[in-house]
């Protein structure tokens, strides 16, 4: 049995100057197993020979795409035969939003013999659950793509404006991010329009089963099972409506206001806030003609009579750095 097993996808932007460091601290390292991928494809067979190997930790080197295929493979494929070891994520992609919520920043090679570290000297203290979002078109023969942060609406076409227009840009993450949110904010908040800034957010339903249901149009929409939604907020209630949360922000200024104003005061959530929705659910449905989502980096659609249907996974261990 090794300590660590890495899956690394060299063709995500991260790696093309990490990986070297990577393959470098691997070739010294006997406790980890490495395993690299050309294509998403192949995650199936890593994660077949992975098992092989026995890991007491897995960790995963690549971007949203890769982070995204290798969870739905790990708790769809069964290699494991149920028993899954815990699971770690590189910072590497764009956003890192699993490896922040983890506990895991800073430099990717650090952060590796920080794990190898704990997978030698006993993991337990360090495990922790989270439940996964299963995304599919709720038809019982569909198999279900897994992920941890879903973006819709407003977010969505934000997220898709920020790939498509600013980091061709050739510009640093935090600089395209920063241009990004000022471009959204002028649109919403100011109204500018134009063949260079983000589209209208679309009309979208979003249906909370047995909870009601929201409609109209949002600037942002997020349902996540990490622990915290954007900007530190948790639904009210604690866990008793289910375990997918979502934040839902109508499409006007002053709602777009109100939430940036609570957050720089670090009051965001603590109160209900008219125009801005936080709620549990343990199935959502979102719809609306030709409206995106993004899960972990991936783009599916929704659209009037098709529906995509969002369910919550039983707890799966993943692990932690700090204790």
């Amino acid at each position: 049995m090794v300590c660590v097993a890495l899956l690394s996808n060299p063709k995500s932007t991260g790696n093309r100057q990490l990986l070297p460091r990577v393959r470098s601290y691997c070739a010294s390292n006997p406790d980890i197993f490495h395993y690299e991928v050309e294509s998403v494809e192949q995650i199936g067979r890593a994660m077949q020979m992975i098992a092989h190997v026995k890991p007491t930790v897995i960790v995963i080197n690549g971007g949203d795409g890769t982070v995204q295929t290798a969870l739905t493979e790990l708790y769809q494929g069964n290699h494991f035969e149920g028993k899954v070891p815990p699971v770690a994520v590189l910072p590497n992609g764009k956003t890192n939003l699993i490896a922040l919520d983890l506990g895991i920043r800073g430099d990717p090679i650090k952060a590796l013999e920080k794990i190898v570290e704990i997978a030698k000297n006993g993991v337990e203290s360090h495990v922790v659950a989270r439940e996964l979002i299963a995304l599919s078109d709720g038809q019982t023969s569909s198999r279900p793509v897994l992920g941890m942060f879903l973006g819709g609406a407003g977010l969505a076409d934000s997220i898709l404006y920020c790939r498509n227009r600013i980091y061709p840009l050739g510009l640093s993450n935090g600089i395209s991010h920063l241009l990004t949110a000022i471009a959204v904010l002028a649109s919403v908040v100011f109204g500018i329009r134009g063949k260079y800034m983000p589209p209208a957010a679309r009309p979208v339903s979003i249906s909370l089963i047995r909870d009601g249901e929201l409609a109209g149009r949002f600037s942002v929409l997020i349902v996540t099972t990490l622990e915290k939604l954007l900007l530190g907020a948790r639904p009210s209630g604690g866990g008793a409506g289910g375990r997918l949360k979502l934040m839902a922000v109508d499409n006007s200024a002053s709602a777009m206001l109100r939430m940036l104003f609570m957050s720089l005061i670090g009051r965001f959530g603590s109160r209900e806030m008219q125009g801005i929705h936080l709620e549990h659910g343990d199935m959502i449905r979102i719809e609306g003609e030709n409206s995106s989502v993004i899960l972990d980096g991936e783009i599916f659609q929704a659209d009037e009579g098709h529906p995509i249907v969002l369910k919550s996974t039983p707890p799966v261990p993943f692990l932690r750095l700090a204790a």
